[in-house]
C-alpha cells in the first residue's frame, strides 16, 4: 500500500485531525465590545459586572440576618471576636484593583498571547494530541464533572467511578498488568512512587535506573529516593550487577527516552534471579504496538498518559498510569477504584483498600497522595471508549509510519540515525551544523530536542502529516524523496511485536459515534451529585465556586499547547503569569517568594518539608530530622514527614482542642539537638484560630527547627493575617481550594510553596531549564515535579480569581466564609454539640459537630448520617476526622443563606429521626438512616415492607421534591465485601 493510501486508511479509521477547540480571541473581542456597548460608562462601574458579588453567596440583607443571629452588628465585630488580634494584619494588600470578568479576559488574553505555539516534537513524555471536541465540551469544559470531590462518598459518585474504573483497565489491559490505579500526579512522581514500593518489598539499598531514561525522571527519583535513604546509581542496563543481591529494583525506559526499542528479556530475567523488582517506564500509545510489560514479567509499569487525549498545558495537568502485578497489589499508591455490592445486591462501585491510604494510616501510609489527576484520568478513559483497540492502533500505525518516512529520507540525505528500532522518536547525529538545524527550525516554528553532544530528537504525534514530516525534512536540508506511489514498510518489532489482544470489554466498543458517547458521558455525570445541585460542605477541602470566567482560559491553545521543555523565550505569557501570582501570593502569606512546582498539597508539603531539610543541611545540622506534629493533623502531614526522611513526634492536644503547649515545650527541649521543624495547621484542625500560634512558632525556633504551616485552611487567612507574619517559615497553598482551581473528583490540584527570605535559594529546581534561570535556585534540594512549573495550565485559574476580586474583595470573601460558618453552627447548637470553639465561642472557616454520643442510645454512627444526607440532597460533611465520631463542616463563602438553612434545616430533622430511635419509635438496626440512601430501587418493591413510610424514605423534608430530587444512584455500598472480594477492572 503507497504512503498516501495507508495515512488516508488510518485518518479514516481515526477521526478528523481536530486540534483542542480554541476560544477565538476574536470571538472574544466582540463578546466584550458588546458587553462594553451594554454601558456607556464602561462595564466595571455596572453592578451587574462585580464578580465579587457573584461569587459571594450571602447578599446584603443575608449577612444582616446572619449577623444578627449570631448576636453581632458587623462583619468586623465578628473577625474582631475570632482571629487574635496578635496575628492580624493591619494593613493593605497590595493587589491590583479588581476587574470585571469581562475585562479581567480581556487581560489575561494579551499575558497569553505572549506564549508562542510552536509545533513541538520535543518528545520525552510529552506530545500534542488530537483532544475529540466532544470529550472537551462534554467533559473537560463541564462542571457537572470538574466540580466534585474525591469520591468517599460512593453513593453519590457512581458516575465518575465507574469512568475511573474504565481507565484503570485501559491501563491494565495496554500495559497487561493486572492492576492499575486511578492515576498518580506526573511521570517523575510515578517513578518515585514504585521505588518507594521496591524499598517497602525487599528494605535494600539500592535502586538502578537506566540511563536511558527520561532526564527530569531521573531527578525527581533521585528526589524521592534521598527520604528512602536508598542509594540511586545511573547506568547502562549492560552494566548493571545484581548479584550482591542489594538492589531493591531496577527501572528501565520502553521506548527509551532516545527512542530506541531494546528487548530487556535479559535485564528482567537477570534482576529476577537476584529477587530485584523490575520496574518499566513506558508509553500507552506505543504499547498498542509493542509487546506489554506484563508478558516481559515486569511487576510495575508507569508513564505519562497525556497523549490519550489531554492536552501539553506547558506541563500539566496530566494524568501518569501506575499498574503492577499481584503481589503489589496492596502497595500501590494512589486511589484504586473497586466493584462491590449494594444493599440491594447490585453492582457498585467504591474507593477500594482504602486501609494503605494517608488519611487512615498516616505516616505508615503507602504514599502521601491525597489529589491526583482524577479528571485527566476520565478524559483518558473517554478517549480510549471513544477510539477502542483499533482506533488506538491506527493512531499508533499512523504515527509510526511517518517516523519511517522520516527517517528513510533523514538517512537518505546523509545523516546518521542512531536507533535500531524505533516507534516515534528518532536520534539523529546530523551531517549539518546544530546552529544552522536551529535556525531552519526557528523559520518553520518547530521546536526539536538537542542533545549536549550535538544529536538532534524528534518525536512525532497525532496531530502530525505528511506536510508536517517534509517540514522536518527541510530543516534537516533533504529532499522529500518520498511519493504518494512510495510504498513505506513499518519497522518490523519482531518479537517486540504485540500479539495479545487488549481493550476487549464490551464498555470499550460501544461508544463509537459522537451521539452515543456523548450520552454515556451525560449517563454517568447525571449519577454524580457536583456544585451545580448543591453545596458539599466538606470540612478542610474548600468547595467553592469554580466561576465559568476563571475556567475559561484554560480551553485557549495559547495556554494548553505550549511544551514544558520548550525554549524560555517561547513562553513569555507564563513567565508573566507566574511572577504575577509569585507577587499575588507573597502578599496574601508574607512570604518572600513562591514555587510552583508541587502539583498538589501534599506534594506541596514535601518540598516544603525538604527545603527545612536542605537548609539544615546546609547549615552543617543534618542531624536535624525530628519534626513534631499535633495529632489532630491531616493525614499527608505525617505521610510526607516520613517521605521527606523526618522521623516524627507527636503532640497531643489541650482539652479545647488546640495544641497543648506543655507538651510541645518538653518535646522541643528534648529533640533540641535534632529538632527540624514543627507542623501546624492554621486555623487549626479543629476549627479554631489558636491564640498561642505566635507562641508555638517562636519554641520551635528557639530551638532551632522551622516552622512549616500545613495551608489547607487558608481560605480563614485571606486578608486577615498572614503566616510569614506571625512565624512561619514554609506552607503550602492549595490552589484547588483557596484559589478556585476546581477539585475535578479527586485532582487536578496545585500545591505551590510560599518560603521567607532565608529558604529561597532551597526550593525545587529542574534540570531542563537553563541552569541560570532565576527558577533554578543555587541550593535547591532537586525538582519535586517532571514539569518545571507543575501543572501550568491551570495557573489562569487563580490569577482570573485574584484579579477578579482585588485585596478588599478577597478579605471579604474571607469573612464571608468564617461568618457562614458560624451561622451553621449556630443554628445547629441545639441540636448537635459544636465540640471547639476560640475563646469569644466562635469558629473559624469550619468547625465540628460530636454525633459520638448516638452510637450508645441509637446505634447511630458517623457514616449514618453521612448516608442520610444523601436522601436530603446533600453530599456529607468530613466524616470522623479529626476526631472519631465526628462531622467536620466547612460552607465557604459561595453558597447564600438559604442553601445554608437547607442544610441546617436537613441535619435537624436528621437529629429528630435520631430522636425517634433513642425513644423506641424506630428500630436500632431497621430505621431511615441505617438503611440510607434510599435509592429508586425502592420503587422496584412490590410491598413497602419498611417501618416507615415511602414518603419519609425519599423525601424526608418539605424541600426535597419529585421535581429537584437528587437520587443517589445506589444503595449503601458494601466496603467489607469489596475488599474482601478485590476486583479491579472491566471485564
Amino acid at each position: 500500500m503507497t504512503l498516501s493510501a495507508l495515512l488516508s486508511f488510518y485518518a479514516r479509521r481515526s477521526i478528523r485531525p481536530y486540534r483542542l477547540r480554541t476560544v477565538s480571541f476574536e470571538q472574544c473581542r466582540r463578546t466584550l465590545h458588546l458587553l462594553d456597548q451594554s454601558d456607556a460608562h464602561g462595564a466595571d462601574s455596572n453592578p451587574a459586572y462585580d464578580f465579587v458579588r457573584r461569587h459571594l453567596g450571602p447578599n446584603e440583607r443575608q449577612t444582616k440576618e446572619m449577623l444578627n443571629k449570631l448576636g453581632l452588628k458587623t462583619l468586623d465585630e465578628l473577625i474582631e471576636k475570632t482571629v487574635p488580634s496578635g496575628i492580624k494584619y493591619r494593613g493593605t494588600m497590595n493587589i491590583p484593583e479588581a476587574l470585571s470578568e469581562h475585562r479581567a479576559l480581556k487581560e489575561i488574553e494579551g499575558i497569553a498571547m505572549q506564549n508562542e505555539v510552536w509545533r513541538s516534537y520535543i518528545g520525552l513524555g510529552y506530545n500534542d494530541c488530537i483532544i475529540p471536541p466532544v470529550i472537551q465540551r462534554n467533559l473537560f469544559e463541564n462542571p457537572g464533572w470538574y466540580t466534585q470531590y474525591t469520591p468517599y462518598q460512593a453513593e453519590l459518585s457512581q458516575g465518575r467511578l465507574e469512568s475511573l474504573l474504565n481507565y484503570q483497565t485501559a491501563v491494565s489491559d495496554i500495559t497487561a498488568l493486572p492492576y492499575a490505579n486511578a492515576s498518580l500526579l506526573d511521570e517523575g512522581t510515578a517513578a518515585g512512587e514504585a521505588i518507594a514500593m521496591c524499598f517497602r518489598h525487599t528494605k535494600r539499598p539500592r535502586m538502578f535506573l537506566s540511563d536511558q531514561l527520561h532526564p527530569h525522571v531521573i531527578e525527581v527519583a533521585r528526589t524521592r529516593a534521598h527520604g528512602f535513604r536508598t542509594e540511586i546509581e545511573v547506568l547502562p542496563v549492560d552494566k548493571m550487577d545484581f548479584s550482591k543481591k542489594d538492589v531493591a529494583g531496577v527501572i528501565f525506559q520502553y521506548p527509551d527516552t532516545t527512542g530506541n526499542i531494546s528487548d530487556p528479556s535479559n535485564l528482567i530475567a537477570r534482576a529476577k534471579e537476584h529477587g530485584t523488582v523490575v520496574i518499566c517506564g513506558s508509553d500507552l500509545l506505543a504499547l498498542c504496538l509493542l509487546k506489554p510489560p506484563g508478558e516481559m514479567n515486569v511487576d510495575i509499569c508507569y508513564g505519562n498518559s497525556q497523549r490519550l487525549g489531554v492536552p501539553l498545558g506547558f506541563g500539566g495537568p496530566h494524568a501518569a498510569f501506575f499498574s503492577c502485578a499481584e503481589p503489589f497489589k496492596r502497595d500501590l499508591p494512589g486511589r484504586l477504584i473497586g466493584l462491590t455490592i449494594d444493599s440491594h445486591g447490585a453492582k457498585a462501585y467504591r474507593l477500594a483498600l482504602q486501609t494503605r491510604e494517608q488519611h487512615i494510616r498516616q505516616e505508615k501510609a503507602t504514599s502521601n497522595i491525597c489529589t491526583a489527576q482524577a479528571l485527566l484520568a476520565n478524559m483518558v478513559a473517554m478517549y480510549c471508549l471513544y477510539h477502542g483497540r483499533q482506533g488506538l492502533r491506527n493512531i499508533a500505525i499512523k504515527i509510526h509510519i511517518l517516523t519511517c518516512d522520516l527517517a528513510e529520507s533523514v538517512k537518505a540525505g546523509g545523516h546518521s540515525i542512531k536507533n535500531e528500532i524505533f516507534f516515534d522518536t528518532l536520534k539523529v547525529k546530523p551531517n549539518m551544523s546544530v546552529d544552522e538545524i536551529k535556525q531552519r527550525a526557528k523559520e518553520k516554528r518547530i521546536n526539536l530536542r538537542y542533545y549536549d553532544n550535538g544529536s538532534i530528537g524528534i518525536s512525532l504525534d497525532e496531530t502530525m502529516n505528511e506536510s508536517d514530516v517534509t517540514d522536518l525534512k527541510w530543516i534537516f536540508n533533504v529532499e522529500n524523496t518520498i511519493t504518494s506511489d512510495t510504498v513505506i514498510d513499518p519497522r518490523d518489532f519482531g518479537n517486540l511485536t504485540r500479539r495479545s489482544r487488549f481493550l476487549n470489554a464490551e464498555i470499550f466498543n460501544k461508544y463509537r459515534s459522537e451521539t452515543k458517547l456523548m450520552r454515556y458521558m451525560k449517563h454517568l455525570e447525571n449519577k454524580d451529585l457536583s456544585l451545580v445541585h448543591s453545596m458539599i460542605p466538606l470540612g478542610s477541602c474548600t468547595m467553592k465556586l469554580n466561576a465559568s470566567a476563571e475556567l475559561i482560559p484554560c480551553s485557549w491553545a495559547h495556554f494548553n499547547r505550549i511544551h514544558p521543555f520548550s525554549p524560555s523565550s517561547q513562553w513569555k505569557g507564563y513567565a508573566k503569569l507566574i511572577n504575577d501570582l509569585d507577587q499575588y501570593l507573597c502578599e496574601i502569606t508574607g512570604y518572600d517568594k513562591i514555587s510552583f512546582q508541587p502539583n498538589s498539597g501534599a506534594q506541596g508539603e514535601y518540598a516544603g518539608l525538604r527545603v527545612i531539610r536542605a537548609y539544615h543541611e546546609h547549615r552543617g545540622e543534618p542531624q536535624r530530622q525530628v519534626v513534631l506534629i499535633p495529632i489532630s493533623a491531616h493525614g499527608t502531614n505525617f505521610a510526607s514527614a516520613t517521605m521527606a526522611g523526618l522521623k516524627i513526634e507527636k503532640i497531643q492536644l489541650d482539652k479545647t482542642g488546640a495544641v497543648d503547649m506543655k507538651h510541645l515545650k518538653q518535646l522541643a527541649e528534648k529533640f533540641k539537638d535534632t529538632l527540624a521543624c514543627g507542623i501546624v495547621t492554621y486555623p487549626s484542625t479543629s476549627g479554631v484560630f489558636e491564640e498561642t500560634v505566635r507562641e508555638l512558632c517562636d519554641i520551635v525556633h528557639h530551638y532551632g527547627g522551622q516552622i512549616y504551616l500545613d495551608g489547607a485552611n487558608m481560605n480563614a487567612q485571606v486578608g486577615l493575617c498572614r503566616p510569614g507574619d506571625y512565624g512561619s517559615d514554609v506552607s503550602h497553598l492549595n490552589l484547588h481550594k483557596t484559589f478556585c482551581i476546581p477539585h475535578g473528583g479527586g485532582g487536578p490540584g496545585m500545591g505551590p510553596i510560599g518560603v521567607k527570605k532565608h529558604l529561597v535559594s532551597f526550593l525545587p529546581n529542574h534540570p531542563l531549564l537553563d541552569k541560570d534561570s532565576e527558577f533554578n535556585p543555587k541550593h535547591s534540594f532537586g525538582p519535586v515535579s517532571s514539569a518545571p512549573f507543575g501543572s501550568a495550565s491551570i495557573l489562569p485559574i487563580p490569577w482570573m480569581y485574584i484579579r477578579m476580586m482585588g485585596a478588599a474583595g478577597l478579605r471579604r470573601a474571607t469573612e464571608t466564609a468564617i461568618l457562614n460558618a458560624n451561622y451553621i453552627a449556630k443554628r445547629l447548637e441545639s441540636s448537635y454539640k459544636v465540640l471547639f470553639r476560640g475563646t469569644n465561642g466562635f469558629a473559624a472557616h469550619e468547625f465540628i459537630i460530636d454525633v459520638s454520643r448516638f452510637k450508645e442510645r441509637a446505634n447511630i454512627e458517623a457514616v449514618d448520617i453521612a448516608k442520610r444526607l444523601q436522601d436530603y440532597g446533600f453530599h456529607a460533611p468530613t466524616v470522623s476526622w479529626p476526631v472519631s465520631g465526628s462531622l467536620m463542616i466547612e460552607p465557604t463563602e459561595s453558597e447564600d443563606k438559604d442553601e445554608l438553612d437547607r442544610f441546617c434545616d436537613a441535619l435537624i430533622e436528621i437529629r429528630k429521626e435520631i430522636s425517634q430511635i433513642e425513644s423506641g419509635a424506630y428500630d436500632k438496626k431497621n430505621n431511615p438512616l441505617k438503611n440510607a440512601p434510599h435509592s429508586q430501587h425502592v420503587f422496584l418493591h412490590e410491598k413497602w415492607l419498611l417501618p416507615y413510610s415511602l414518603q419519609k424514605a425519599v423525601f424526608p423534608i418539605d424541600f426535597v421534591t419529585p421535581d429537584n430530587k437528587f437520587w443517589p444512584s445506589c444503595g449503601r455500598v458494601n466496603d467489607v465485601y469489596g475488599d474482601k472480594n478485590l476486583k479491579c477492572r472491566v471485564d
